[in-house]
């Protein structure tokens, strides 16, 4: 009995210093990030000084990272590290820092920790990544940067919805070549030091489904959420007896799905506030989570749909649609993300929809010269071809950086020439910068 005392009160300091833990790192990154936003919708002044305060570059990054330590160690899922030098080596090794990815701690410790002897071959892939990651944010990225801002920055009612459906297009590219290029030199770095991180992105825009898609784009956090939000909440006694009452009274496939359904919209809610407080980033969250769970409910239609339709679900054609359906699906939630204002966003729906005017296209851009400026367009454009010929290749299971590295030397040379040449020559127009790291205000 003294036993079980000891042991119940041991859990429960366990449980109070877990608690500490979590208020003091949501705390401080609500403060920081959230404060302004929430007393802004109260018309309420900053009295506590939070707008004087400069948003440290990354803090959801590492906030995170930190937070699943302390749930991991918590649960007994490795032990706690003692040595405070090596913990804060882990939160804040320094490719990471800035946007990630969001590591956990029993896959990267144990290469922070142990002695390395330089990997020649690690350090050429390595290399080879932090050139490719260049090329898709200062040849591809920055060079759409200001395209993007020409035609989405402001939507006025009698913007041509063709225009808006490029411009968000385009924002798709931009964004995509922005994050991943950055996690791809953040990777690159790594490995010139012998140390692999966790993957980040595995060509999204070939996904067949929204989930699917979540689970290659921005993979970490992704994975982040389905550990520590999505299996909790799904799994709570009042989401089993929520099921079983599903399956009673609405069917198997309802009393299976209904639990997974809500925990996926609490889930994507929480990714669109981790992107910001702002409604916009809220409104794509849920958009995102209600389409997931829209999906897996009806699940059960659709395959009566194909079947009666007779579509070969394994033909070619068929995973064509998908990527194609799924990559629309995908764009109508950035137009959430990128139209900042609640009444442009319906705007640039509605125009969409009822006034797309293909025929003003033209005008419009004689009417907006700097919309679109030839030689950042061509160099985008060229990256773009260079980025989905590697993109099929490793979708297809293709090691693309061995198959270079293998290569003869005429052809490997040829192809380091081309990349760095477009991303050197993208410095040439500054004016058309797109800056620093999206992902890196996160």
């Amino acid at each position: 009995a003294e036993r079980k005392a000891i042991k119940k009160q041991f859990a429960s300091r366990k449980w109070i210093v877990l608690l500490v833990g979590l208020i003091i790192n949501f705390g401080v990154l609500a403060y920081i990030k959230y404060w302004n936003t929430i007393l802004a919708g109260f018309g309420a002044d900053d009295t506590f000084l939070a707008s004087s305060l400069l948003l440290p570059l990354g803090i959801s990054f590492y906030t995170f990272q930190s937070v699943g330590y302390l749930i991991d160690t918590y649960n007994g899922k490795y032990d706690p590290q003692r040595n405070f030098a090596k913990f804060l080596l882990f939160v804040s090794f320094f490719p990471q820092l800035i946007q990630g990815p969001i590591n956990r701690y029993d896959k990267l410790a144990e290469q922070l920790y142990a002695t390395r002897p330089f990997d020649a071959e690690l350090a050429k892939r390595g290399l080879l990544l932090i050139g490719f990651g260049m090329m898709k944010k200062y040849a591809i990225a920055n060079m759409l940067t200001q395209f993007v801002s020409n035609m989405l920055d402001k939507i006025d009612p009698g913007i041509p919805g063709s225009v808006i459906v490029i411009g968000v297009l385009i924002y798709s590219i931009q964004q995509y070549t922005d994050f991943s290029g950055g996690i791809d030199m953040v990777r690159g770095v790594s490995q010139l030091f012998g140390i692999e991180m966790a993957e980040n992105f595995r060509q999204p825009y070939f996904s067949v489904s929204l989930a699917d898609f979540w689970r290659r784009w921005h993979i970490t956090l992704g994975a982040w959420m389905r550990d520590y939000v999505f299996y909790p909440f799904a799994l709570r006694p009042s989401m089993s007896k929520l099921g079983k009452w599903a399956g009673k009274h609405m069917g198997k496939h309802m009393g299976r799905t209904l639990p997974a359904c809500l925990a996926n919209i609490l889930v994507f809610f929480l990714v669109g506030l981790w992107h910001g407080a702002d409604a916009h980033y809220i409104l794509w969250g849920l958009y995102n989570g209600i389409v997931i769970a829209l999906a897996d409910l009806c699940a059960p239609l659709f395959t009566k749909m194909n079947k009666a339709l007779h579509v070969s679900m394994e033909g070619r054609a068929h995973h064509i649609f998908c990527i194609i359906r799924t990559f629309i699906v995908v764009n109508i939630g950035w137009y959430f993300v990128r139209i900042y204002a609640f009444g442009d966003c319906m705007t640039a729906f509605h125009n969409t929809l009822f006034n797309f005017s293909p025929s003003l296209l033209m005008p419009w851009l004689h009417a907006h010269p700097l919309a679109f400026v030839c030689m950042p367009l061509f160099i985008a454009g060229v990256g773009c071809i260079i980025l989905f010929i590697v993109s099929v290749r490793k979708e297809h299971g293709v090691d693309v950086i061995g198959r270079i590295l293998n290569a003869n030397v005429i052809a490997r040379y040829a192809l380091y020439i081309v990349v760095f040449f477009f991303t050197v020559y993208s410095f040439v127009y500054g004016a058309l910068d797109g800056g620093g790291f999206m992902y890196a205000n996160f």
